[in-house]
């Protein structure tokens, strides 16, 4: 159900399964979701679809449209347990957490994402074939530093404004120290400086066959405010903690930017959360007016939040599921 939920955003919802991944095996059947949407000025319906060998398609009020449409009308962020260890593993997960959140601020963020991929594959497929003419490769990397500086800038807006709202909620969940980082101290982040480092790298491009500098490079760091430590040396406790007040402080800034708060998914959130600080995340959610969805494998998990939320089960009957008000 949430992963549904999630697809009503752009990307690939949040277990990043591919459109062909979600058919229905053995049948082969492919897969639809519609949702009805009220924002604060209207109201939209939305659709989402995929057959079992085409692309996802995306309908609005009865319009095709893209997903980044969707960033507009449904901001959303989420934590799975497999981010549990965003901290510990490699920057690939990082920079998806940290793109998910820069969007929720910029919707068109996707789209510069989007496009600077889209060149650097085909750059690196002339790498790959050792193609030497600067003539290839000038309009993709214009393209590519292009979009790679508005990437750089969301990114730093983004952490900026997240790192601000974190210390509005310090007393329950860890303030953080934000920083956008990259492999090279020296990496340029402007879009001439882009354009100039891609030029002069294509030998060493050539010899790697891929692109070793740009935003793809990129990671984020996170430092607990309070006790000057790097988020990779805190307990595993500490770890998630510190990503629940990241989602909290992000919906506080769009709710304090767009005037309102984004839908919010929490797989499991009470692992590793003792009662004390339960009560308090349900206390700042509650606070924020946000729609939010959570998960875990008992209704004593939400005990405190007592008549402010509605409690549902999932149950499997006869081959198919079936929710059920509790």
């Amino acid at each position: 159900m949430l992963e549904a939920i999630s697809l009503l955003s752009p990307g690939r919802g949040l277990k990043r399964a591919a459109s062909d991944e979600m058919i229905r095996r053995p049948e082969n059947l492919g897969w639809k979701i519609t949702a009805e949407v009220t924002t604060p000025s209207q109201g939209h319906e939305i659709e989402t679809s995929a057959e079992p060998t085409g692309a996802r398609q995306v309908v609005i009020d009865g319009k095709s449209a893209t997903q980044i449409a969707l960033g507009a009308i449904t901001p959303m962020l989420w934590l799975v347990p497999a981010m549990d260890r965003l901290w510990i593993e490699g920057a690939d997960g990082r920079r998806r957490f940290l793109d998910r959140m820069a969007l929720s601020f910029h919707p068109a963020h996707a789209e510069k994402t989007l496009t600077y991929e889209k060149a650097m594959r085909e750059r690196n497929r002339l790498l790959k074939d050792q193609i030497d003419d600067p003539a290839w490769y000038r309009a993709l990397e214009t393209q590519m530093a292009e979009a790679g500086a508005a990437i750089t800038s969301n990114r730093a807006s983004a952490l900026a404004r997240v790192a601000a709202a974190t210390g509005e909620i310090e007393a329950a969940f860890p303030a953080a120290d934000l920083s956008l980082t990259h492999a090279d101290p020296d990496a340029p982040i402007t879009e001439q400086g882009l354009i100039e480092a891609f030029a002069q790298g294509r030998r060493a491009d050539m010899a790697a066959g891929r692109t070793l500098a740009g935003p793809h490079r990129a990671d984020m760091t996170a430092v607990w405010r309070a006790k000057h430590m790097p988020a990779d040396q805190c307990s595993t406790g500490e770890q998630k903690a510190l990503l629940i007040s990241l989602i909290l402080g992000a919906a506080r800034a769009m709710q304090s930017d767009r005037g309102t708060p984004p839908v919010i998914l929490l797989d499991e959130i009470a692992a590793h959360l003792d009662l004390a600080r339960r009560a308090a995340l349900y206390d700042l959610i509650c606070d924020l007016g946000a729609q939010v969805f959570m998960t875990g494998t008992g209704p004593e998990l939400f005990a405190e939040l007592g008549p402010r939320a509605q409690t549902f089960a999932v149950n499997e009957t006869e081959g198919s599921s079936k929710v059920i008000a509790l």
